[in-house]
Order: C-alpha cells, then sequence, then structure tokens
C-alpha cells in the first residue's frame, strides 16, 4: 500500500501549495528569494512528500489536504450523533394508512381513482415531513458549538 506522502499530485496541488506560498510571502514569513525557490520546487514536485517538505516549516494553511485519517476522527462524532438520533414521539404508519385508503377507494370509487388520491396523499406527507425535516436539522445545528 502507498503511504499518503507517496501519492502523485496533479497540478490543483500544486496550485494550492503556490497559493498557500504567496500568501506566507505576503504576511512577511518568506523572502521574496526563498518564495522564488519553493515556487521552483513545487513546480518539480511529483508526490505529496515533496510538497510537505517545502511547507513543512510554515503555519496552516500550506495548501495540502489534511491526512485521511484526520478527517476521519474530525467526522466521526457528528456520525456517531446521526446514527444514534433518537425519535420523538410514536412512528406514524404512513404506508399501511396509504395501502388501507387505497383499498377503500379502489372497491367504492375504482383503482384509478384509489390510486391517484393515494399518490396526492404520499406527496402532501412527503412534503409535510421533508420541510419539518429541514426546519429540524436547521434547529439542531444553531446550537452546535463552534470549532
Amino acid at each position: 500500500m502507498v503511504s499518503h506522502d507517496e501519492i502523485r499530485v496533479g497540478d490543483a496541488e500544486r496550485d494550492a501549495v503556490m497559493v498557500a506560498l504567496h500568501d506566507h510571502f505576503a504576511e512577511g514569513r518568506l523572502d521574496r528569494i526563498e518564495l522564488d525557490e519553493r515556487l521552483e520546487s513545487v513546480l518539480a514536485a511529483r508526490t505529496r512528500g515533496d510538497l510537505r517538505a517545502l511547507v513543512r516549516d510554515l503555519p496552516s494553511p500550506t495548501g495540502l489536504p489534511e491526512p485521511v485519517q484526520d478527517r476521519h476522527r474530525q467526522m466521526v462524532p457528528h456520525h456517531r450523533h446521526m446514527a444514534h438520533r433518537h425519535r420523538h414521539g410514536p412512528v406514524f404508519p404512513v404506508f399501511p394508512l396509504l395501502f388501507a385508503a387505497f383499498l377503500v377507494l379502489a372497491f367504492t370509487a375504482g383503482p384509478g381513482t384509489g390510486f391517484l388520491v393515494v399518490l396526492q396523499i404520499a406527496l402532501a406527507v412527503w412534503v409535510v415531513r421533508a420541510v419539518l425535516l429541514a426546519f429540524g436539522i436547521r434547529r439542531a445545528r444553531r446550537h452546535v458549538p463552534g470549532p
């Protein structure tokens, strides 16, 4: 298996590091000669390790992507929270009720009418649920403390 630093880079990664180097130059961390040397080395870089060596002594942002393990660690609490989210209240049995409505309408008004009415009811339930879910997510995001 190839290590993270042995992965080859493309133009997008080189461009991101060059932008970061220009930002560090503008902040006074690099002089003009050192910036030019590093920019030439960025253009010749073939792997992430080559780029990492050029920005190792600079603070973030360096233009390099975070290692996959670090991103996974940052995302785990969010996924864990979403996976263990509890419903509040009883589960509403939508599909058995829609099927019952279809059967009643199919025997009284015909199967075509029953099918169309059930589709309209299902659409209305879906829209209401989507709106409630959207507002529920927005409310939950307001209460999450920032980094």
